[in-house]
């Protein structure tokens, strides 16, 4: 067995210059972090490459300005400060894609920093929660730096690693970051749970994205059968339906009884639920995502969300103007499969308005927005107000419909918006 080193030991093989990887979501090695960070005054023009991070790390700090360069494949909380700052940036990318951009060493990828559970008797770690873009950067890394947990469950799938494609392997215990999504619930989020849970058949297979409209609609197919799961997250909201058998992946043709994820984001109960069950399969993204892999399900139910959404059905999901909020992520990947997937339903889910009151349906998106998914791939929208299909229909079809599901206090605007545009 490999020996164990110091994490200030460990981090010392990163040099000026280099591109380093680091493992996200509940896998963030929080503890290679920080000691990465405390080098800052012996390093400069390292590359920061990541998408979710999670846990106590803060790459905002003025000090790291001169040391770092955080360059987001999707940015969330952590990230997003720097993201929209001179010392870091975003790079616009389908997350399916994502493992390409360092296999064709677009972005090569010098050292990779990840967390993994502790070896098996073979010597196998496991990346545990997060595979997704993790494999490829391990792949194709030319250095392996591991922060090997005791608390990081053990999955099955693509996330097994010997340890002797390992270069430096640090022992640390922690809790995993833990997030509860039902914690977050509000009569909006629910009627929109109950909503987009009417549109799900017996038989479907789901992708659900993140956050507290995800698991308000899990919350509301009790009594479904033969569900399936085939989505590039999972959280909490899962399990009882797997427990109850609603969920049990009868009906996929592919990884038929194994429900498949690339990540996963919870509180403990989830990582405990997950730890060598075999009835998860934790994937390569490449694989999860790919449109010709979703497409191959039935009835596919991809449930995603927006910023905003315009007449014409354009979907903002991943900026506030031109401020860069989370990433353009997986999906337009969903969506389009879904769409291909006999008896799919592609689906943007979103409140009427934003926390100010604001609607976020809209007859312009804001400048600069970016466009995630476009009007031709948009099929179904849903608020708390409604349901609608924008399959076939006209630009003015689809404006009408949208402002049928608009929120009250703002459909005379869009209804003069309308008429402005179309003079109708």
């Amino acid at each position: 067995m490999r020996n164990y080193v110091t994490v200030e030991e460990a981090v010392k093989k990163i040099q000026p210059g280099s591109r380093v990887f680091i493992h996200g979501s509940a896998a963030t090695p929080v503890h290679l972090v920080k000691a990465l960070q405390n080098r800052h005054s012996e390093l400069n023009n390292v590359e920061l490459v990541s998408i979710t991070t999670l846990g106590d790390v803060n790459f905002n700090d003025p000090v790291y300005r001169k040391s770092f360069f955080f360059n987001s494949l999707f940015v969330s909380a952590a990230t997003r400060a720097v993201a929209n700052s001179s010392y870091g940036d975003y790079v616009p990318v389908f997350l399916s894609q994502i493992p390409q951009l360092f296999r064709e060493r677009v972005l090569a990828v010098d050292v990779a920093l990840i967390q993994v559970s502790v070896p098996d008797a073979h010597g196998y770690c496991s990346l545990g929660t997060s595979v997704d873009i993790a494999r490829a950067a391990i792949d194709t890394a030319a250095y392996v730096i591991a922060q090997v947990n005791p608390d990081m469950p053990r999955t099955h799938g693509d996330g097994f690693i010997h340890i002797s494609k390992i270069n430096a392997m640090v022992w640390h215990q922690a809790g995993l970051p833990e997030v509860d999504y039902s914690a977050k619930v509000n009569e909006t989020t629910a009627a929109i749970g109950r909503n987009v849970a009417s549109l799900v058949e017996d038989g479907a297979t789901l992708q659900l994205g993140i956050g507290s409209i995800p698991d308000q609609v899990l919350k509301n197919l009790g009594n479904h059968k033969n569900l399936g799961l085939h989505t590039e997250m999972l959280s909490d909201g899962v399990i009882p339906l797997i427990e109850s058998g609603v969920i049990n992946n009868s009906q996929k043709k592919l990884n038929r009884g194994k429900s498949v994820t690339a990540f996963m984001v919870g509180t403990r109960k989830l990582y405990d639920f997950v730890n060598d069950n075999p009835a998860f399969r934790v994937m390569d993204i490449s694989y999860v995502n790919d449109t010709s892999v979703i497409r191959q399900n039935p009835r596919v139910a991809a449930i995603n969300s927006a910023v905003e959404i315009d007449l014409t059905g354009q979907v903002c999901a991943d900026s506030i103007g031109t401020y860069q909020y989370s990433g353009i992520g997986g999906q337009m990947d969903f969506i389009h499969g879904a769409s291909l997937s006999p008896g799919g339903k592609p689906i943007i889910a979103l409140s009427s308005v934003t926390s100010s009151g604001a609607s976020k349906i809209v007859p312009f998106l804001q400048e600069g927005a970016g466009v995630v998914t476009t009007r031709g791939h948009v099929h179904w929208v849903v608020t708390e107000y409604g349901i609608t299909d924008l399959f076939g229909k006209s630009l003015k079809q689809r404006a009408k419909a949208l402002i049928e599901i608009a929120h009250p206090d703002h459909r005379e605007k869009l209804e003069e918006a309308f008429y402005n545009r179309f003079k109708q």
